[in-house]
């Protein structure tokens, strides 16, 4: 009964503020419904499911659920759940003021610990057959044929509903062009910032090279944003050798791969910028919805979504074989991505893109996440507790969110535990095989991706693993 909450019910990204808990509950659901980020009709979690995420009572919920429907906010119907009500608030057109995959592991390794993959045999096989059925029966005659290179309406009409709840992004369907992959996203949103003039994109100092190199074949140079102990240091855009980068590529809701979120008055420095500059912030939120410890950290995209391309992608909630990926866009460049995409990939897969909005709509993508983040977080508890018992030189971080997790080493010893971890049959990667060519080395750390391995196979290689790390 304990992790009942992980699996019970839908997510709801809420921002709580105001004096008490309920008022400040109902404020927050008030200003969603208000700003049109929660459309008429989206059904609510249970109040015992928002309570368990919120971590308040389950009373606190259903008196404020009580109250909104006294108000008018909400409906609620004996068999059909509490759902937003049909309001005639116009909808404000401004809001309020990927890992990405890793290389393929040469060798023949016993045990695969590489970030970037879930664990693939839990794909929901029946799930999305169930789901494929129905789409199918369901889909126009002219699905099949050549359609909107921004991607089918059904899947875009659906991931805009979900991705304000659970993300809090401010997202509606013209905004969202469909593509396959992160990778995909990203080229064109390269090959369109090269046609607006964009020379230099910033990056972090850490990620992963296919991402810079891609930028690189489009003719852009991409200097790396400055990192301390807390962080990316944002506030170093548009100054020193940062002063000419017309856009930046950032992980902030869970850094790829030190793990951490970006904080707040980064966060707010970054979107500064980007309005002073008229820059662009490509926000990838790979894994934005593993987070363990507490409700998930709400998009950058939120602070202002004319500034912020949001790129979000199923790879690492589904599999990275759907090459199902999409972006939020800004309005105007709307036009223009969905132009470049037209001219080297006119459409996505119509049957996979309305499979996956049935997926959506029917609620097993929701089902589908619980259950995995249920199950990470025990993995993630587990390599914690092991490497606390039988190598406490070994420090653990990066692991509130996320499907992989940072073991920091002793100095000058990530070589040779690399070594030591292929001799135990491990496919493993350290931190410096994601850090920027410019950026000196100045951490020993090894890219743990918990998720990967199958069930059948993640007690060996944790054992594999203990013995390659240091004793103590």
């Amino acid at each position: 009964m304990g992790n009942d909450w992980a699996t019970f019910g839908s997510d709801l990204h809420l921002e709580l503020s105001g004096k008490g808990l309920r008022n400040g509950l109902m404020d927050a659901l008030r200003e969603a419904v208000r700003s049109g980020r929660l459309a008429a009709g989206v059904r609510l979690p249970s109040s015992r499911s928002l309570a368990a995420d919120l971590g308040v009572a389950r009373n606190t919920v259903a008196d404020a659920y009580a109250e909104l429907v006294a108000e008018g906010w909400l409906t609620a119907r004996q068999g059909s759940g509490t759902r937003v009500a049909q309001r005639s608030v116009p909808r404000s057109p401004t809001p309020p003021h990927r890992a990405p995959a890793s290389p393929p592991p040469t060798g023949r390794p016993t045990y695969n610990l590489r970030p970037g993959t879930p664990d693939l045999a839990s794909f929901p096989r029946a799930e999305w057959l169930r789901a494929s059925r129905k789409a199918l029966m369901a889909a126009p005659h002219e699905a099949f044929g050549y359609g909107d290179p921004r991607g089918r309406i059904e899947l875009r009409t659906v991931l805009a509903e979900y991705l304000a709840r659970a993300r809090g992004v401010y997202a509606t369907p013209e905004r969202i062009v469909v593509c396959s992959g992160f990778v995909h996203g990203l080229m064109l949103i390269g090959q369109v910032l090269r046609a607006r003039g964009v020379r230099e994109v910033a990056v972090e100092s850490y990620g992963l090279d296919i991402h810079w190199d891609l930028l690189g074949r489009a003719g852009i140079r991409m200097p790396a944003l400055p990192l301390d102990e807390h962080g990316t240091r944002t506030e170093e855009l548009g100054s020193g050798e940062l002063a000419g980068v017309g856009a930046v590529l950032m992980t902030p809701a869970h850094q790829f791969p030190l793990g951490g979120a970006l904080l707040p008055d980064r966060r707010a420095a970054a979107v500064d910028w980007a309005r002073a500059a008229g820059g662009l912030i490509l926000e990838d939120d790979y894994d934005g919805e593993f987070r363990y410890d507490r409700q998930p950290v709400g998009v950058l995209q939120g602070l202002d979504p004319e500034r912020v391309v949001y790129l979000g992608t199923a790879s690492k909630s589904l599999a990275p074989g759907l090459r199902l990926a999409w972006m939020v866009l800004p309005e105007h460049l709307v036009e223009e991505v969905a132009a470049a995409k037209g001219t080297v990939d006119w459409m996505s897969s119509a049957t996979d893109q309305l499979t996956f909005a049935e997926f959506l709509a029917s609620g097993a993508y929701d089902r589908h996440v619980r259950a995995m983040r249920l199950r990470y977080r025990r993995r993630r508890d587990q390599l914690v507790e092991a490497v606390a018992a039988r190598s406490p030189a070994t420090r653990v971080s990066g692991i509130a969110a996320g499907l992989h997790a940072v073991l920091r080493l002793p100095a000058g010893t990530e070589s040779s535990v690399l070594t030591s971890a292929a001799f135990q049959g491990l496919a493993l990667l350290g931190v410096n095989r994601f850090r920027h060519p410019t950026v000196p080395p100045t951490i020993d750390a090894l890219v743990v991706g918990y998720a990967t391995p199958p069930d059948s196979a993640w007690s060996g290689a944790l054992d594999a693993l203990m013995r390659a790390l240091p004793e103590p």
